[in-house]
């Protein structure tokens, strides 16, 4: 068995519409995972777990509904900041040939899926070497995989910090080292940046993230 974690960048044209709005038009959501899913069949089902204002998630589904025709929905509250999702519905040929691309053969996807601001996604598969190999290289033209992970004797996150990516957990270490969480705070994001050498707001999106993460499971929140 082989077990590996990767970020996938799909390309623009595979997105389904409500996927952008999840990811990319939804600054005000902390956290969009998916933690099951089904995809054999047309229509492809989907059960999220959001944090943050899901109610303007909800209200914004309900206003550009006609946006999404082939999709329904219903949010299934938890509490004040985070919710359930179940979506389902039709997706393009381009987006089922993702989805089919990493469930061939002997693989697994251990959720949650975790969903980023840039419609990317981090992820950890499981199965025999060759398929997981044929996965990561099969992707189509346009995507980009990140292998973030490989090996290691834990399958799923059993600690706050095993849920983080890997660069969550670098960028949580490098505000650490810089002083971010120091009080009085003796660094700015724009200094973690520097330390990623990355963009300001993508230091700032993997701070947000692994803090949602760490304090909501710190708190029982996250059925992980």
């Amino acid at each position: 068995m082989k077990r590996v974690r990767i970020t996938f960048d799909p390309p623009d044209a595979a997105l389904p519409p409500v996927y952008e709005l999840l990811t990319r038009g939804a600054g005000y959501l902390s956290t969009v995972d998916i933690v099951n899913w089904n995809v054999a069949t047309p229509p492809a089902a989907f059960l999220l777990r959001l944090g943050g204002d899901y109610d303007r998630f909800e209200s914004e589904l309900d206003e550009r509904g006609e946006a999404f025709p082939d999709f329904e929905w219903e949010v299934l509250p938890i509490d004040e900041a985070a919710c359930y999702c179940f979506l389902a519905g039709e997706v393009g040929a381009a987006a089922r040939a993702l989805f089919e691309n990493f469930t061939r053969d002997s693989l697994l996807t251990v959720p949650p899926v975790e969903c980023h601001a840039d419609g990317s996604s981090t992820f950890t598969l499981v199965g025999r070497d060759a398929d997981v190999q044929a996965a990561v290289s099969g992707v189509p033209p346009g995507a980009d995989v990140t292998v973030e992970e490989v090996g290691g004797e834990r399958v799923a996150s059993e600690s706050v910090a095993g849920e983080l990516s890997a660069r969550q957990r670098e960028a949580v270490e490098a505000a650490l080292d810089a002083g971010y969480y120091d009080e009085p705070r003796r660094a700015t994001v724009e200094d973690v940046a520097a330390e990623l050498d990355c963009a300001t707001a993508t230091a700032a999106e993997h701070l947000r993230k692994a803090e949602s993460t760490a304090m909501s499971a710190l708190v029982g929140v996250r059925d992980r």
